[in-house]
Order: C-alpha cells, then sequence, then structure tokens
C-alpha cells in the first residue's frame, strides 16, 4: 500500500482515455492541409505526451522536414491543428476500463483529485466533460495552465498548492516518463499504468512506486 495520500493528481491522454484516434485525425488533417505526408498511428502513439506542439513538431519533421523547415511551419501547422482538434475532441476516443470506478471510490472516500495533463487546458475541460468524467474533479490543469508543462515538476508543486497537500502526501497517476519524471522531482509519489502511451518504451523502465492495470485497482493501493 502506499500511505498517507491526502489527494491525487491524474493525468489524461493514455490514463484515463484513449485519445491516440483523436490525435490521428486532427494530426493528418492538419498535414493534409499543409501538403505533408501523413503519420501512421503507431508513430503517433510515440509521439503523445509532451504537449500538442511537441507532437506537430515531430509529425513535421518525420516527414521530412529538417528542423528549421519544420518551425517555419509551426504557426500554421498549430492554427490548424486547434481548429481540426476542436472539431474532433472526443469522437475517436473512449475512457479506458475502470477509470470511472475507480475515480468513484476515490471521490466516496472524500480525496480531492486533479486532472493534471499536458493537453491544452480548453480541449482537456472538453474532453472530461464529453466522457461524463468532469464531476469528479476539483481542479483541471493543462499544458498552457503553468509556465512550464510536465515532465518539469512545476505543474505538480503547482496542483498540489491548489489541492493544499504537501507533495509527499499527493499521488501523481499517469502512463508515461514524463509522469514519472515530474512526480520524482516534485517530490511526489508516482504510480503508473501499464497500458498508455510511452515513447515507445517499457513503462516498467520509468521510475515508480507501483504499476498497475486500472485506476480501479487505486483505492486498494492507498491506506
Amino acid at each position: 500500500m502506499i500511505g498517507r495520500i491526502q489527494a491525487l493528481m491524474v493525468d489524461l491522454d493514455g490514463t484515463m482515455v484513449d485519445t491516440l484516434g483523436d490525435f490521428d485525425a486532427a494530426l493528418n488533417r492538419t498535414l493534409a492541409d499543409l501538403a505533408r505526408p501523413p503519420v501512421a498511428r503507431a508513430d503517433i502513439e510515440r509521439m503523445v505526451g509532451k504537449g500538442s506542439m511537441h507532437l506537430i513538431r515531430s509529425a513535421l519533421q518525420h516527414g521530412g522536414l529538417d528542423a528549421e523547415a519544420a518551425q517555419s511551419l509551426l504557426d500554421r501547422a498549430w492554427a490548424r491543428y486547434q481548429a481540426h482538434y476542436q472539431a474532433v475532441n472526443g469522437q475517436h476516443s473512449a475512457v479506458y476500463p475502470g477509470v470511472a470506478e475507480g475515480l468513484a471510490a476515490l471521490a466516496a472516500r472524500g480525496l480531492p483529485l486533479a486532472c493534471l495533463t499536458n493537453k491544452p487546458l480548453a480541449f482537456a475541460r472538453e474532453l472530461l466533460a464529453r466522457k461524463g468524467l468532469a464531476g469528479h474533479f476539483r481542479h483541471v490543469f493543462g499544458g498552457d495552465s503553468f509556465a512550464r508543462s510536465k515532465p518539469d515538476p512545476l505543474p505538480l508543486i503547482e496542483t498540489c498548492r491548489a489541492l493544499g497537500t504537501a507533495p509527499a502526501n499527493t499521488l501523481m497517476v499517469g502512463d508515461s516518463l514524463n509522469d514519472a519524471q515530474a512526480a520524482r522531482a516534485a517530490g511526489c509519489p508516482v504510480v503508473l499504468v501499464r497500458y498508455g502511451y510511452n515513447h515507445g518504451e517499457p513503462i516498467a523502465h520509468a521510475p515508480h512506486d507501483r504499476l498497475i492495470d486500472s485506476l480501479a485497482e487505486l483505492d486498494a493501493l492507498i491506506a
């Protein structure tokens, strides 16, 4: 068990919701608008997790552009991606098994929850609402909520401040090395799911206190 947990921070993409289909649709429509080659879903899975701008830049370079050429297209690509993602947000995604049950069990214990994601805040709020998960969270913070995003520890530290709990008593739940590194740097315990997106690397290699197969297992892990 992981003791003395007073609040939880939960990642969104790859942890609560499988959003790969949304990324696929929005990103490849963006690339088509720019007359750039499409990106395969398997490659997108390795690119996600560090925010939308990183995803777009990675896709442009994956399609054959060097860093300078990709940078020159980034503003146009960002605008098109924003429009396309807004149009598809939640349409090609699904809540992972056990998520709703796990969040409900934690809420029933009176544990305050925050969603902490690198997804832009507006998209995160909309997705949580569309998937019926928004009501579980006291706070929602996105990749644009703070000056820096995960794997920097700043978002976790600021989220702990909002929750009113010390990092040592605030559990980070995620699916990637970004979540793990941010948690370790912030002084938070971290639980990682075995599914999700971790840049093509085994999640067991990332720093963690526990690995789980479902968020439904969280309630039994917390003292």
